[in-house]
């Protein structure tokens, strides 16, 4: 639906996957991810947390079964990029010269609750399911 549902500040030599099962921790469900969340042991952290983990496979891995709905889900990837898209540019939470970690953190829940604020988010469109409102 194109909502912000948590987010975490980490340095930026920090694996994207040691985050996420705190950012995820009160969700439950599918969780669509990139290649770069393929990692056995985090589908299993997941799984016990009451998530599936669901990413595309690289070439020389076997094949896992999808639903349908899970193909068509991953190929939707561009629409999460133009969010990152969007809080970059639109929001302006970007800018690389702040003066003080005080404006950064500032700046950077600025950015957020302005991007909550924008009335037409990139969404995927999914007809007949309860996701829509």
């Amino acid at each position: 639906m194109g909502e912000i549902l948590s987010f975490r500040l980490t340095p930026g030599n920090t694996d994207d996957r040691k985050p996420l099962p705190k950012l995820i921790k009160d969700l439950s469900g599918c969780l669509y991810a990139d290649k770069g969340y393929l990692s056995a042991s985090l589908k299993q952290q997941l799984k016990t947390m009451g998530i599936n983990l669901i990413t595309n496979i690289k070439k020389k891995m076997k094949p896992v079964e999808q639903t349908c709905f899970d193909k068509a889900i991953l190929r939707h990837r561009s629409v999460i990029e133009t969010v990152f898209d969007e809080l970059k540019n639109l929001c302006q939470i970007a800018h690389t010269q702040h003066r003080s970690p005080a404006n950064f953190v500032v700046n950077l829940l600025a950015g957020l609750v302005a991007y909550c604020l924008i009335p037409s988010k990139p969404k995927i469109p999914v007809a007949g399911t309860s996701l829509q409102a």
